[in-house]
Order: C-alpha cells, then structure tokens, then sequence
C-alpha cells in the first residue's frame, strides 16, 4: 500500500470510530477528494462531518479549535502546508493556549495536517518545509508522517494527547509503499522512533524526519558501499517535543529540508549535544536545503533541495576529513 492510500484509510478508521470527530479543509469533497486524494471517500461515507471550506487558513483552523474547544475532535486539510503561515495566528495566539490559559487543562484535540516539501516542480510557495516556525510553541506538538511508521497509531497518538497537533506530510512520499527498507538494513519501531540499522557498530547516526528518510536511506546505501562507513539512522514520528534515544557512536548527523536557522535540527542538537557530548568526536553536524527559494524548473529545484548526495557529501567529509 502507498502512503497517501495508508493515509486515507486512516482517517476512514478514524472517523468511522469516532463520531465527534470531523474533517475540514479547501476541496475535501468527493469526487476531488484533496489535492493529493488523501480524503477521497469521506464525504461519501461521512456527509455531515466532512466541511469544504472557503479559502481562507485562518478560518478553517479557527473553526477546527472552536469544535475542539466545546469537545469535539477536528482534523484540518491545508491544501499546500507553505499556507500554514495563515493559520498561525490561530495556532499560535488561539489553539496552544486553550490547553492551559482557562485555569485547568482543557482538552483539545485537533490535528493540522500540512503537505510540504519540494520535489514535485509547484514553485517557491508551494514547496517549502516550515517546520521550524512552529518549534518551542507551549501546548502545540509537531509531527512528520513517515513511510516507516504506522499512520493509524500516529493519528491516535496525536489525538490521545489532547492537545493541537501539527503533522507535516512531505509530498513526494504521497506515492512511496509504506514500510519497506531494502537490504541489509533491518528497521525496527519502537517508542514511535523508526530505527534503520545494521547489525554491527556504526560510526555514525543520522537522525531525520519523515521526509528525509528516503534520502537519507540511498545516502547509507551509497556510505557503505563506497566508503565503507555504517549508519544508523532514526526517524522519529513526533519531532517536537523531542526525545530520541542516541544509540553510542562518534558522529551524529541531523538532516532537514528546510533552509538552515533556528531549526528543528538544531534544537536536536542542542539536546544530542547536552545528553551526549562526553562520546562524540565533534559537534553535531547540520544538513539543510540551501538558503534559497525553491524554484519551479527541476533541475534547479535539484540545486537547492536537500537530497541524498548531499547528505552522502556531508558525512563522507566529516568522518573522512
């Protein structure tokens, strides 16, 4: 199964399990079903509790806490996640502080799932990873969809915490099949950490959100077969608040697709650092997309993004000099 059908049967269990739970987003309605298809079938099936919405992020995410705040539970469709940047107000000054502002903890559960990424040719605005905008914001919790984890058990997850959940889905896994890794890696998930490794000592760990796992999995493939340097590599499900256990080695790698500054990758670092800094060789290492809008032409698109010859490059000049 691929990832954007795992995705949509998610949120048929989903909501077929919960009937305080609705859907709201731009075009979410059949026969469209999404940009990405991702809510083909909902409003068949559901009618009343799957709302198309003006095109406005603000709105719909203001709506979705409201149905949160009086007890229901709402999932928000941004069409492109670059738009998230409208919702954030709401996010910022509404959502996150509901939890905790009225005097006892209110529940809110409600999930902003935002599709991002570049790779696809959709241009500046429509291809960027926002991720650390929405780091370190109290009550708010992030996550990245993966191939290697199970959406259901994300999905409950997030619900489960009661809080606002942002959960960033980077495009070009849309068509990935979920869950395989191709030898001889092995992959284990444990803790919603999805570990890919080999069965001796690494000299090195690549820690990297969903979206980058694919790239970074062709980058250890290349490692060891050219250069003979092991990677371990660790992908978590909930990116912040961050807490990843770093299996022992002497470099650690954080690659991200957003342009490098005030990151999700270096908050990694800094706890990695803190938890970790007596055994490393040397500072924990940052990998980014270059400081750049994305253009729309492939092969410059190429030239910007973050892929699995650049994080080769960075980890063959770390480890070998």
């Amino acid at each position: 199964m691929r990832v954007a059908e795992d995705l949509n049967a998610t949120l048929h269990t989903l909501m077929s399990g919960r009937q305080d739970l609705y859907l709201l987003g731009e075009d979410v309605l059949d026969p469209y079903g999404g940009a990405f298809k991702v809510t083909r079938g909902l409003s068949t099936r559901f009618p009343g509790r799957v709302l198309t919405t003006p095109i406005s992020e603000s709105a719909i995410t203001g709506v979705a806490s409201g149905l949160a705040l009086c007890g229901d539970s709402a999932i928000v469709e941004i069409m492109f996640g670059d738009f998230a940047a409208l919702a954030f107000d709401q996010l910022l000054n509404f959502a996150s502080k509901s939890v905790s502002m009225y005097g006892s903890r209110v529940p809110m559960r409600m999930i902003v799932r935002c599709p991002v990424g570049g790779g696809r040719g959709y241009g500046p605005t429509h291809s960027q990873s926002l991720q650390k905008h929405f780091v370190g914001i109290p009550g708010l919790a992030l996550y990245e969809m993966s191939h290697l984890h199970d959406n259901l058990a994300v999905f409950e997850e997030m619900l489960a915490r009661e809080e606002p959940c942002v959960l960033f889905e980077d495009k070009v896994l849309y068509t990935r099949p979920m869950h395989g890794v191709e030898a001889p890696f092995t992959v284990e998930n444990t803790g919603g950490v999805a570990r890919v490794f080999l069965d001796e000592q690494p000299d090195c760990v690549i820690v990297a959100p969903g979206g980058m796992a694919h790239r970074a999995l062709a980058a250890m493939r290349s490692l060891l077969l050219e250069e003979e340097i092991v990677c371990t590599l660790l992908v978590p499900s909930r990116l912040y608040p961050f807490d990843v256990d770093v299996p022992a080695a002497p470099h650690v790698f954080v690659a991200e697709e957003s342009t490098a500054g005030g990151t999700w990758g270096a908050e990694v670092a800094q706890a990695v650092h803190r938890a970790h800094w007596g055994r490393l060789a040397g500072p924990v290492t940052l990998i980014h997309s270059a400081d750049s809008v994305i253009p729309t032409a492939a092969h410059l698109e190429r030239e910007v993004v973050v892929d699995e010859a650049v994080i080769h490059r960075a980890i063959r000049e770390v480890i070998r000099g």
